[in-house]
């Protein structure tokens, strides 16, 4: 069953000239992500920036997200042999009982598989262009310095999030599946998404770790999208990796902040 978007939590910015405008901006987004009250006046016109934030907490409910897998052969055979799963689970007993997670895992033997969580949003402005933050948190047992074949398991997997008028879809590529819209390749973004860091995460013997990654972090300019004629828009977050092995990942949240100009 589709959703619609969900409540949000809005703020009205007024904005003094273009030139703070992209500034104010990056600190609105780490003022929401973070999730505190946001109040801010530059000048007394009526320009403006709009701030809403959607916020997914997934140890009580998937909230809407699906998961998916690109850049492995079409062929069965080798489905399985990739190992691929998912599933809406408990997350890692060392991180709290009786809580949920959307599990995603996959062996790389493509040196590129691409495992990614999709979700449409409606009711936004049709046609509009949105400016856009992420704050995603999820659970890895990649050691920070480990070495691996491909790649290392933690640093060689690149953590994206973006998002697509189109819906995020695996298509046939020759003999492969690849992602119907542009995510890049590996450590670089692509028009549909941006670089968030890595999944190394300080940890020994296996055992998993929570760790956040957001679009502040990474201080460049907001990822900025525009709305199909039906106001709706698709979120994606997934891993693209060049470690060749295993890799199983429970993303626990996924906060969202929109923007949109007066």
């Amino acid at each position: 069953m589709e959703r619609g978007f969900p409540t949000f939590t809005a703020v009205w910015v007024s904005i003094g000239s273009k030139t703070e405008n992209m500034k104010t901006c990056g600190k609105l987004f780490f003022v929401a992500l973070m999730g505190l009250s946001i109040g801010c006046s530059l000048s007394n016109d009526d320009s403006g920036i709009l701030v809403f934030t959607q916020n997914s907490d997934f140890s009580q409910t998937q909230d809407g997200w699906e998961a998916d897998f690109t850049d492995f052969p079409t062929s069965p055979e080798d489905s399985v042999f990739y190992d691929l799963k998912s599933a809406y689970t408990d997350r890692p007993a060392n991180l709290g009982a009786n809580l949920k997670s959307i599990m995603v895992s996959g062996n790389n033997h493509s040196d590129d598989l691409f495992m990614f969580l999709k979700k449409k949003v409606t009711g936004l402005s049709p046609n509009t262009n949105y400016s856009i933050g992420f704050d995603v948190e999820l659970a890895s047992n990649a050691q920070k310095g480990s070495a691996g074949i491909g790649g290392p398991p933690g640093e060689a997997v690149i953590l994206k999030a973006g998002a697509s008028a189109i819906e995020p879809r695996k298509i046939i590529d020759g003999t492969s599946y690849s992602l119907n819209v542009d995510k890049g390749n590996q450590a670089q973004g692509g028009t549909s998404t941006i670089v968030l860091g890595d999944i190394a995460v300080e940890t020994k013997n296996g055992a998993y770790a929570l760790l956040t990654r957001t679009s502040v972090a990474q201080n460049t300019a907001p990822f900025v999208v525009k709305t199909n004629a039906q106001g709706e828009l698709w979120l994606i977050v997934g891993t693209d990796s060049g470690y060749e092995g295993v890799t199983t990942l429970y993303y626990t949240k996924v906060n969202v902040v929109f923007s949109t100009t007066n």
